[in-house]
């Protein structure tokens, strides 16, 4: 099952810092065992959708150069708040250093203007093929994926934001057939 924990891209300034919203429906699965009676976002689920903002933010600073970007660690998490079935998760990630594959981030979730969540987030990049091996033509895919899924983040994205969504809807049709 994979969670798709971001529903629209509200800023992005690449190499800086990445907003995204999370809206929280009572329809999501996992809410009908958590908890049943007072269903709220698992705070694995909050660290998750700031990990996509982050990623995102990531791979648009990259140019989507690497297939995969995964949580390496995750430090100093506080969790303040619920987050509830209407209620809107503000995801802020910031861009804090990057030493080689090592990207390191500030990382916070608020709902209207109150914190819910915060921590510091450590990301790796690399290419299967470069690190496992594997063929390159899963990381071509991978990144493709990963645009497709940017793009549709980003459709609501503000005017001044979008030279970052230019610059991946260029190079998305360049590598479709």
């Amino acid at each position: 099952m994979r969670f798709s924990q971001l529903d629209r891209i509200i800023s992005l300034e690449k190499g800086k810092s990445i907003t995204a919203v999370k809206c929280l429906s009572l329809s999501e699965d996992y809410l009908q065992d958590h908890f049943p009676r007072f269903p709220v976002m698992p705070g694995v689920l909050m660290v998750e959708s700031m990990f996509q903002a982050s990623m995102f933010l990531v791979r648009a600073t990259t140019d989507f150069k690497y297939s995969t970007v995964v949580l390496q660690e995750a430090k100093n998490l506080k969790f303040q708040g619920f987050v509830r079935p209407g209620d809107q998760l503000e995801v802020h990630s910031e861009i804090k250093s990057i030493d080689g594959p090592l990207t390191k981030m500030k990382v916070t979730g608020s709902i209207d203007g109150e914190t819910a969540t915060s921590g510091r987030l450590v990301l790796d990049c690399y290419n299967l093929a470069e690190r496992e091996g594997l063929d390159p033509a899963i990381d071509n895919f991978m990144i493709r994926e990963f645009r497709l899924k940017f793009r549709q983040l980003c459709h609501q994205l503000d005017p001044s934001h979008r030279s970052a969504l230019a610059t991946v809807s260029a190079v998305a049709a360049s590598t479709n057939p």
